[in-house]
């Protein structure tokens, strides 16, 4: 098992967000965290990158058994150097350029050479399709190039597993499928991935494994093809069918 989350509970301002949600995670496996707004999946994801401090809970990640709510800095900041986080609103610096944004991480952070964090940013920015634009700034950029190159930085790094955070839900419809498409790709060459997201086909087609919340608890959590196809929970099947009979409206 490489990545192992354990009963992790999240309060803010006494009201409880998550309520003991576990989940196991295999090399290479790609899961789709889903469930309605207001869930609790941004707040899982967060806390599993220590973006937020869990009230209680226990993260098992490549053997290395980690307190949620105590780890100390040390510890933190070993975890998530085996991670890359993927925003929502893609975080990028503006005042730099693409080059830029994917080397920062590297020097300031990692204390890589200059000249071999270029070639890494590089490297990772062929692999989003966005090396023709190093020196462009952001503002030049669209939503979906602008993600790219936030998924290019998470890459740069050479993660063990990437968490993307509704990485879509700020695209115009348009875009959404440049990024869906790079982590496609990262998907077929068995890059290991929680993704928060409200792409269901991505989700159904891509992912191996669904963590269904609601109400921040786990309502659901298995392989992809039974939660679509088979869902075991009155609230999964009720999602299921509402997400199946839309999606079959936006195709006729």
């Amino acid at each position: 098992m490489m990545l192992q989350a354990k009963n992790v509970h999240k309060s803010f301002d006494g009201k409880e967000i998550l309520k003991g949600i576990s989940l196991d995670v295999e090399k290479g496996d790609v899961v789709a965290i889903l469930g309605p707004s207001g869930s609790g999946k941004t707040t899982f994801l967060r806390c599993l990158n220590f973006l937020e401090r869990a009230d209680q809970g226990q993260l098992i990640f490549d053997g290395d058994v980690i307190d949620l709510h105590n780890a100390s800095k040390k510890k933190i900041a070993h975890t998530r150097k085996k991670t890359a986080f993927v925003f929502q609103n893609y975080n990028l610096f503006q005042n730099k350029t693409v080059l830029q944004n994917v080397m920062l991480g590297l020097t300031s952070a990692r204390g890589f050479d200059k000249k071999v964090a270029q070639a890494k940013a590089i490297k990772a920015l062929e692999k989003v399709g966005m090396a023709d634009r190093l020196d462009s700034y952001p503002i030049q950029l669209s939503g979906g190039q602008q993600q790219r190159v936030a998924i290019a930085r998470g890459l740069a790094t050479d993660p063990e597993i990437i968490y993307f955070d509704e990485p879509t839900s700020a695209l115009d419809p348009e875009l959404i499928g440049e990024v869906l498409s790079v982590m496609r790709q990262l998907a077929n060459e068995g890059m290991t991935m929680l993704v928060v997201t409200h792409e269901m086909e991505f989700a159904r087609n891509v992912s191996h494994k669904v963590l269904f919340l609601e109400d921040g608890k786990v309502i659901e959590s298995g392989p992809t093809k039974d939660f679509f196809e088979n869902p075991t929970s009155d609230r999964a099947r009720e999602f299921v069918k509402k997400i199946l009979s839309t999606h079959e409206g936006t195709q006729e």
